[in-house]
């Protein structure tokens, strides 16, 4: 199974303590060297910054080895996103995992198969990897942010 992964999952899952789900839901994560450079940014951060001075094992950094197209460009995407998404159109990925909405867009169209941080969170939870409900509230002292509407939609879906 080909997983990339962009820059804001990563960062997120790291700061509510569940970025280790990522290798027991999948088996291996691929990101850009862009997506390694986001999260050591000196704005990262500090347990992000820490995390990704001496990464796990399954976490593995390879460049998408062709240049965006002239769309991919257009898109105003961030570094991360652009080559994540880059790679997983190169690769055939299974799964990309970014969060940011207009990244989401870019991969829709390309016909890439996509899952969020919520997404990861969901799935990890109903393999009893994680306590969801406890996942979202960590997530939200956070600057993640979630639609209200949404919010309401996934707590009421946890509590149904």
């Amino acid at each position: 199974m080909i997983v990339i992964a962009d820059t804001s999952p990563v960062n997120y899952l790291i700061r509510i303590g569940h970025i280790d789900v990522l290798p027991i839901l999948f088996s291996g994560i691929l990101v850009p060297p862009s997506v390694m450079t986001e999260l050591r940014n000196p704005l990262a951060p500090e347990a992000v910054r820490q995390w990704i001075m001496q990464p796990a094992a399954w976490l593995k950094i390879q460049a998408p080895r062709q240049t965006p197209d002239p769309a991919l460009l257009e898109a105003r995407l961030g570094a991360g996103e652009r080559d994540a998404i880059l790679l997983a159109q190169e690769l055939g990925a299974n799964e990309l995992i970014i969060d940011e909405l207009r990244g989401r867009r870019v991969a829709q169209l390309r016909r890439l198969h996509f899952i969020g941080t919520l997404g990861v969170l969901r799935t990890a939870a109903d393999q009893g990897l994680l306590d969801f409900k406890e996942a979202i509230a960590r997530l939200q002292t956070t600057n993640f942010y979630i639609a209200p509407k949404l919010l309401d939609l996934i707590i009421g879906d946890e509590e149904g």
